[in-house]
């Protein structure tokens, strides 16, 4: 994988990237907000005339405007709560859709080795958890600055006016909240971070039990399974008890500043009031005015610790979307080659310290079927690998038709290649899903002839509701031989020139393995195709079988030619054959 760049600050990266298409709505929602904060300090304003006129005073008249008056403040608010809460979660919403969007195709951008080394549940948990983690932030962030503090403002100035010294004493211990502010957030941001990773981690389990769940029960792992998860869930909880406590830190020691400045302002404004140097309706105003400045205060203390969180999880979102695929299309794509001619020439590949391939040449000739044997561990599926760009080797050449593969587009390349694999991987959609696999309309007539040389139309039209029936899970409503059948019935349908077939029938019973073999002998007539086979009695009738050890090629010929060298290849005959 790529080295990340370096990123500006996160928010700046957020608004560029995710909120800038939604800016005039966004405006919007902050003029609207604007509107909503100001009516806290207009409702403050106004009790000074309700006190002193109406309550003190008795002037009937003037309980008509001052009660309208205070009746319009809670209709104007009520107006633009709903306004603004509309415009920002569709803001929301939207923006955090398009990141997961974004995120996904990066991933799926990546190359094979990135899926090594992260799990899928990993993967899900970035996608959705982080996504999530993040998605209301710029929503809280926006009703922070634009109503919280433009009410905070209007409050104070409200309070100024009747008395500055008043104000002074209320926001006394106001400074002793900056010091333990910033400690709280490095210490939310570091467990935002841990619960994270320990998401991905319960993730992966999740999915690693329920796709394995048959080894699970014939193991009698329950119990096991069970208590790995307790421990990751137990993890998770204490982390998120610890930023709770984080979080409410911030507003817990702003009450303890408010109640301070309140006890002041009563005895400053009481000793007043009571000399007659202050009106009731001036102390009520005041007093309204700093009790309403509470919650705008508290809501922007715990806006810091959201921020934090929300900055755990966009630092995970943008450490994958800031990598780069390895294997990457050349800026001058070479045309497609008119050959099918395989040929691999001192080809070299480690991962990490561990040698894979260590100068491999071999050459499968176009038409012909080529098979590839050898132990376990030899590197006979790094070769697909290799071949089709889910990884490029540290040296040496792949060439096809004798056009070098580094040459071509991965994806024009891919188009040329089918594969059927010993895991013949199915979605959980329909039949017809997946057969045509994202190549749009396919014609019945064509998918009917597809199934039947893939010998898989007889199953099919045993189905109840045939190509539209569901296949569940990876396939689960169909048998291994069904679903093989329908992996070779998806490679000829794209009838691509090159045909790679892995361990294709191993996991197979007698009676589907000679109905898949049919069906691979059909799709492999004209094709060049590669046998990966542990069962040598497959790959008899091969054009050339090439052997492998260690990562390189230690023979190759005939079956009857390897046989009379008595070699390695001899050597796994007769051990299959008299095990067998």
């Amino acid at each position: 994988m790529a080295d990340a760049p370096p990123r500006p600050r996160l928010f700046a990266r957020l608004w560029s990237d995710y909120l800038r298409p939604w800016r005039w709505q966004m405006a919007l929602a902050f003029v609207v907000l604007l509107i909503e904060g100001s009516t806290l300090a207009l409702l403050a304003w106004m009790l000074e005339p309700l006190f002193d006129r109406v309550f003190v005073a008795g002037e009937a008249a003037a309980i008509w405007w001052v009660g309208g008056a205070i009746f319009g403040l809670f209709t104007l608010r009520a107006i633009t709560s709903v306004v603004s809460k509309t415009l920002l979660t569709s803001v929301s919403l939207r923006s955090a859709t398009r990141m997961q969007v974004d995120l996904l195709a990066r991933i799926l951008s990546l190359d094979a080795r990135f899926f090594q080394d992260n799990p899928p549940g990993a993967l899900i948990e970035r996608v959705q958890g982080d996504t999530l983690a993040v998605q209301g932030i710029w929503q809280v962030m926006l009703m922070g600055i634009g109503r919280d503090v433009i009410a905070l403002v209007w409050l104070l100035g409200v309070a100024l006016m009747i008395d500055p010294l008043w104000t002074a004493a209320a926001l006394i211990g106001a400074p002793l909240l900056l010091l333990p502010t910033l400690a709280i957030q490095r210490y939310i941001r570091r467990k935002t971070a841990a619960v994270r990773v320990q998401s991905g981690e319960r993730a992966t389990r999740l999915d690693e039990v329920f796709h394995g769940i048959n080894t699970v029960k014939l193991n009698r792992m329950e119990g096991y399974q069970t208590a790995r998860f307790q421990r990751i869930v137990n993890g998770i909880v204490n982390g998120q008890v610890k930023m709770a406590f984080g979080q409410s830190f911030i507003p817990a020691l702003i009450d303890l500043v408010t109640g301070l400045g309140f006890f002041l302002v009563l005895v400053l404004g009481g000793r007043e009031i009571i000399a007659g140097e202050r009106t009731v309706g001036e102390f009520m105003s005041f007093f309204t005015a700093m009790s309403l400045t509470f919650q705008p205060l508290r809501r922007l203390g715990a806006l810091a610790g959201t921020w934090q969180t929300a900055a755990a999880s966009l630092e995970r979102i943008y450490e994958f979307l800031d990598l780069r695929p390895m294997v990457t299309a050349p800026r001058q794509p070479a045309a497609l080659p008119a050959g099918t001619t395989v040929e691999f020439a001192d080809v070299r590949l480690s991962y990490g310290s561990a040698e894979v391939l260590r100068g491999l040449s071999l050459i499968a000739q176009g038409g012909a079927r080529t098979a590839i044997v050898g132990p376990s561990g030899a590197g006979k599926s790094t070769l697909f690998h290799l071949l089709t760009r889910l990884v490029d080797p540290q040296g040496g050449q792949i060439t096809l038709g004798g056009v070098p593969i580094r040459d071509l587009d991965p994806a024009a390349l891919r188009g040329l290649i089918a594969v059927v694999s010993q895991d013949a991987w199915l979605f959980d959609e329909t039949l017809r899903e997946n057969l045509t696999m994202g190549q749009g309309d396919i014609p019945d007539a064509r998918l009917r002839a597809a199934l039947e040389a893939a010998n898989a139309a007889e199953f099919v039209d045993r189905l109840p509701l045939g190509l539209d029936t569901p296949v569940g899970p990876r396939g689960s409503a169909l048998s291994g031989g069904q679903r093989q059948r329908v992996a070779i019935a998806r490679a000829i349908l794209r009838d691509a020139p090159v045909l790679l077939l892995d361990e294709a029938t191993s996991a197979l019973d007698s009676a589907s393995e000679r109905l898949v073999t049919d069906a691979l002998d059909r799709l492999s007539q004209g094709r060049t195709t590669l046998v990966i086979a542990h069962r040598l009695a497959t790959v008899q009738g091969a054009d050339r079988i090439v052997v492998m050890d260690g990562g390189r090629v230690v023979d190759q010929g005939s079956h009857a030619e390897l046989l009379a060298r008595g070699g390695l290849y001899a050597e796994l005959c007769r051990l299959q054959f008299a095990e067998g």
